[in-house]
């Protein structure tokens, strides 16, 4: 029985960042708003040579959402995927 909820909690705590990912894409798709002033932003930092996986630029988004670092790289990926692609 023990090993059945150790197996059931550690199952239980792998599955939480994929449902966060799925927030996240969802918080994208339904705040195009948000999305698009976030593109500007990586239009602008690209204007200076920085790229939208830069250090800087996730710090920016990470702060911006309240997100962690791994969690701002995500929502940048879903954002120029769905709403910039030109952005570098």
């Amino acid at each position: 029985m023990k090993s059945f909820l150790f197996f059931l909690i550690l199952f239980l705590n792998s599955s939480f960042p994929v449902l966060s990912q799925s927030n996240l894409l969802e918080s994208v798709k339904k705040n195009p708003n948000e999305a698009n002033t976030i593109c500007s932003k990586f239009r602008e930092f690209n204007s200076k040579g920085i790229s939208a996986n830069d250090d800087k630029a996730i710090e920016y988004v990470s702060k911006r959402n309240n997100l962690t670092p791994v969690n701002a790289e995500i929502f940048s990926i879903y954002v120029i995927g769905l709403h910039c692609p030109d952005i570098i």
